[in-house]
């Protein structure tokens, strides 16, 4: 997990988020693990709304959907997972976020956040 000095200078770089989500699913199983653990970390304890947003634009939860679709290992499936459903309410109405993002994963994001 990244320290809180590591967050924060990385949330600083304005293309800090975007090389991490980049990197997932691209460069190797490891690559990916921890590039969803970082963004774990960011999504848990540094989500302001602005990341929330810059997370959208950069394409981090198309790319955390992904994650979930292919073979990239349980836990970093799971931990993919509870991003999205910790701020499926946040990006539910976004037009970047296909509405089959949360449809097509009903037993990921039952409690009722689409319909």
């Amino acid at each position: 997990m990244p320290t809180r000095r590591r967050k924060s200078k990385l949330l600083k770089h304005s293309a800090g988020l975007a090389i991490v989500s980049k990197k997932i699913l691209r460069v190797s199983q490891v690559a990916s693990e921890r590039g969803v653990r970082i963004l774990h970390s960011i999504s848990k304890f540094s989500a302001t709304h602005r990341v929330l947003q810059e997370m959208l634009q950069i394409g981090a939860v198309t790319k955390l959907s992904l994650v979930l679709q292919v073979n990239c290992g349980a836990k970093t499936m799971k931990t993919a997972g509870a991003i999205l459903k910790l701020h499926a309410r946040s990006w539910k109405s976004s037009p970047c976020v296909p509405m089959e993002l949360f449809d097509s994963y009903p037993s990921r994001f039952s409690d009722g956040i689409r319909g």
